[in-house]
């Protein structure tokens, strides 16, 4: 009996300022079972446009380009639309660059049909597990939203996406949150997790009463806070109970002072 297995489509674009290139990857993608080509793209705009256009599953995206290099076309697609992250290139000196950030396999040119396709199953693989998170954290948060005896304005926890794994991370279980690109990174004792948000929109979801923003890149937990150190230029040291420090800018003065006069707080 033959299987009957279906293949999930994929639709995917091609992003290569070579003809040539685009053309034999092409050749390699059209021979596998699932992939739906929708859109060619030879420079950094091009392919901007075409994620917004066609909102594809998989993105094989070459890193030099005329105008735009693939980590800076990376930089500008928003993270509701990114694509899975497939690089193609001639050059091996970026390929830590590349996983860093967040591509999913590194192709080295000249590569053949045999690596396209373990790359192809991997998008695969990676797509088909994304499908199964995200029903599984609807369900979940539509069982959390059943228990909640009043509406919140705030999230009270945060879902993260970690080597493969679902973290249900607590908001008072965090220590601060510092801005690293396009992501926050979400400092819990020893560990951290990176989340793909920016931090203005992060402190959004925040409880303003738990959670302070000190400094354009850096938001702390309030009872994390040990102690509050005056500098000689108006600005302070927050010293967490873990002991680290974070320098907190003019800027957030008037939230600190309001922080110092209903917190129980040390200040030297």
């Amino acid at each position: 009996m033959k299987d009957q297995t279906i293949v999930p489509s994929m639709r995917t674009i091609i992003a290569d300022d070579e003809r040539l290139a685009r053309q034999k990857l092409r050749v390699f993608l059209d021979a596998e079972p699932g992939i739906h080509v929708v859109a060619e793209c030879r420079d950094g705009k091009q392919t901007i446009a075409a994620v917004q256009t066609h909102k594809p599953d998989l993105l094989m995206l070459d890193i030099r380009m005329p105008d735009l290099d693939g980590f800076q076309i990376l930089e500008r697609i928003p993270a509701d639309q990114m694509p899975v992250v497939v690089f193609t290139s001639a050059h091996d000196q970026y390929a830590i660059r590349a996983f860093e950030a967040n591509a999913l396999d590194y192709l080295l040119k000249p590569f053949d049909q045999k690596r396209l396709h373990r790359a192809v199953e991997k998008a695969r693989a990676e797509l088909l597990m994304s499908h199964d998170q995200n029903i599984a954290g609807r369900v979940l948060l539509d069982l959390l939203a059943q228990t909640r005896t009043a509406p919140r304005s705030v999230d009270q926890r945060f879902m993260i996406k970690a080597g493969g794994r679902l973290v249900f991370l607590n908001l008072d279980e965090i220590d601060w949150i510092e801005a690293a690109a396009n992501y926050v990174k979400l400092n819990v004792g020893n560990t951290s997790y990176l989340l793909r948000e920016g931090i203005g929109r992060i402190s959004e979801r925040l409880d303003p009463g738990s959670f302070i923003r000190v400094h354009r890149s850096t938001i702390v937990n309030v009872n994390k806070i040990k102690e509050l150190q005056p500098c000689d230029s108006g600005e302070y040291i927050a010293v967490l109970r873990n002991g680290k420090e974070l320098s907190c800018s003019r800027g957030c003065r008037a939230q600190l002072q309001q922080l110092i006069e209903n917190k129980s707080l040390t200040i030297r």
